[in-house]
């Protein structure tokens, strides 16, 4: 395999997205360390840390590692068998614990393994043990220390981050040393990619002169400071680093958008991984046993490797329904051995559990159709969800009051007609109620909505603990928070946010978006404002002016074809607007060799699934691949117990003698 610095910022040739030059630039650069001029064939012994095995999983699959000649993957913390006729590879951090296990491995008369492929500490750590160093066949320093999530998105793995950086008791070393660590990750991945960004991020804001400025208003400013810090080094250690920049990077943090992380989403990736209860993106199901036995716990993975998953995971959920129906009657039609067994039946006379059934009795397609029969469980078990806990009814309040066509007094009959809502979803849509309307969460009027939504202390600790998310509980004057604004003067009930969706035919539950749509919008048009907005490095002259070209691209307008009389909740599949599963980065795959610089968004305290399709869709609306990172990829029940823990151990009133 080969690899050059160019490839990875070059536009050239074949288009490759972030994750795949990731994979090639980890397994390159692994492998070249090993290489001592002994055979290649030779097998080799892989050896991690409980971090590096995170990055790999993420990056690549073992077919990939064991292609390129490595036969067993061993974890440094364990007791492993010596093997002293093959070569290893430390894919290890720099830490003194990792170079010492490293050196009990090597050290003595009998290591581990044969001849092996850092801060200068460790190195001359190492040195000091004379019978290690003939063993070491070669050193590397691999700056690549983040997790690539998705083809546009990463994360730093900072679980913590939201508690460390936004908590109430404001603790000024741990909250520097998770930024000093996330700044490091996030400045990785530029290395990595040999690319050099223009970095900006988001100014503190105070709602007045005499409001202090605190260390959760300034998480951006510093957290940008130490990127530019990092990027600064690579510049001077790096070789082929680029000297000017060649993408954008804009930083975050979740007081930019309070409501996507707990609004619910209805797109089919977004909504498993809320309504599933999902271990990551492993799905655990039923399949029929090959023994004539009881059924069979199978394990699967919803990733990128999973073709339906990937035309399906940006689509509305009703529309994935409907798509994959079509494809179980599709196959039926077509199928002789299943019109046969069908009895020669008109398939669209079948309800989708019928063809499953009936696709699943034909062992001779069991491969085509496992993928198939997998999704339309999965789609099956969330529609009856969705009506088992009257969840449309309450997604179209939630929407209805981010854009102001609902108000509280909606909200209060909402709750005290519909008794058997779950209590998650009633805290769900009474944070939401806070982010636009924080004055009625004062005092008494907070215990009432807790009653009247029968919510415990600890639950309503979540809705108080947004006002450290930007400010929306703490003044009147700031109704809907420190980045929200009233749109449509005509309404007299408040909205979070304007309506995008113009004269287009929008279905109600696909109105939502988050606010990053919106500001990366305006920062590839270069009409983010530099005010709010400020860089850390003026841009090179030439800089704007090599993109502005790129950013002429633009996709047909979106368009229906169905009546709005239509009794669905559905977007039109037709729609370029991201909800048509990959439907816009297709259309734009020929348009990939003409990219402009990428452009990379990091969100501080968590991103959502919303959020990150949002990075796709805007790919091919900018002609730039928009790439997503966070310290960490949350669904709403993670956030919500990440929110509550802000004040886990704030002190009550009682405990405190005045």
């Amino acid at each position: 395999m080969s690899y050059s610095d160019s490839d990875s910022s070059s536009y050239g040739g074949d288009y490759k997205n972030f994750k795949q030059i990731t994979r090639e630039r980890l397994l390159y650069e692994m492998l070249r360390s090993a290489k001592t001029g002994k055979s290649k064939s030779t097998w080799k012994v892989l050896i991690m840390d409980r971090l590096t095995v995170k990055i790999m999983s993420y990056a690549c699959k073992m077919a990939d590692i064991t292609q390129e000649g490595v036969s067993l993957v061993e974890d440094l913390y364990r007791r492993r068998q010596p093997l002293p006729s093959m070569e290893a590879i430390y894919f290890i951090q720099p830490t003194k614990e990792n170079v010492v296990a490293f050196l009990s491995d090597m050290s003595g008369k009998s290591p581990l393994y044969k001849n092996s492929p850092i801060s200068r500490e460790l190195v001359t750590h190492i040195k000091k043990d004379s019978t290690v160093l003939p063993r070491i066949g070669a050193l590397r320093e691999m700056n690549l220390e983040y997790f690539a999530v998705d083809s546009q998105g990463f994360v730093t793995d900072d679980e913590r981050a939201l508690e460390e950086l936004f908590g109430d008791e404001e603790s000024s070393q741990k909250a520097d040393a998770c930024l000093n660590v996330m700044a490091t990750r996030i400045a990785t991945v530029f290395a990595s990619l040999r690319e050099f960004p223009l970095v900006r991020y988001r100014a503190a804001k105070s709602l007045d002169a005499m409001t202090i400025t605190t260390f959760r208003d300034l998480v951006p400013t510093k957290l940008a400071a130490g990127v530019w810090n990092c990027l600064m080094k690579y510049k001077q250690t790096i070789q082929n680093f680029p000297m000017s920049e060649t993408c954008e990077l804009l930083i975050l943090d979740r007081s930019v958008d309070q409501i996507a992380p707990i609004i619910h989403e209805w797109t089919y990736d977004a909504i498993c991984h809320d309504l599933l209860n999902l271990e990551g993106n492993k799905y655990v199901h039923e399949v029929p046993s090959k023994t004539d036995g009881p059924p069979e716990k199978k394990e699967v993975l919803l990733e990128e490797h999973d073709p339906i998953w990937v035309e399906l995971r940006h689509a509305h959920i009703a529309d994935a329904s409907e798509r994959l129906h079509e494809k179980m009657t599709g196959f039926v039609s077509k199928n002789k051995a299943a019109q046969i067994q069908n009895g020669s039946r008109d398939g669209s006379n079948l309800s989708t559990r019928d063809l499953q059934k009936l696709v699943q009795a034909l062992p001779q397609y069991s491969e085509q159709i496992d993928k198939l029969s997998l999704h339309v469980e999965i789609a099956g078990k969330i529609n009856r969800i969705i009506r088992e806990t009257g969840l449309r009814e309450l997604g179209q309040l939630e929407q209805d009051l981010v854009f102001g066509d609902a108000g509280f007094k909606d909200v209060i009959k909402f709750l005290t007609a519909k008794e058997d809502i779950t209590r998650e979803n009633k805290l769900r849509l009474l944070m939401i109620v806070a982010s636009i309307y924080p004055e009625k969460f004062e005092g008494e009027k907070g215990l009432n909505l807790m009653k009247l939504a029968k919510l415990t202390a600890d639950d309503m600790t979540a809705v108080n603990n947004m006002r450290l998310l930007g400010g929306a509980l703490e003044s009147k004057k700031s109704t809907i928070g420190a980045f929200s604004l009233k749109f449509d003067i005509h309404k007299k009930k408040r909205a979070a946010r304007k309506d995008r969706s113009g004269r287009e035919e929008t279905w109600q539950l696909s109105r939502f978006y988050p606010m990053i749509e919106e500001l990366v919008e305006k920062l590839g048009k270069n009409e983010l404002s530099k005010d709010d907005y400020p860089c850390m490095n003026d841009p090179s002259p030439t800089f704007h002016g090599t993109t502005l070209s790129a950013l002429t691209h633009e996709v047909p307008a979106a368009h229906s074809m169905r009546s709005r009389r239509t009794p669905t909740w559905a977007r039109p599949r037709s729609s370029d607007d991201g909800y048509s599963s990959d439907s816009v980065l297709k259309h734009a795959s020929s348009d990939f060799k003409k990219m402009g610089q990428r452009i990379f968004v990091f969100i501080v305290g968590g991103a959502t699934r919303s959020e990150l399709r949002v990075c796709h869709k805007l790919t091919a609306k900018l002609n730039r691949e928009v790439v997503l990172g966070s310290s960490s990829l949350d669904d709403p029940p993670q956030f919500i117990t990440k929110l509550k823990m802000l004040t886990a151990h704030e002190l009550s009133l009682d405990d405190i003698q005045i």
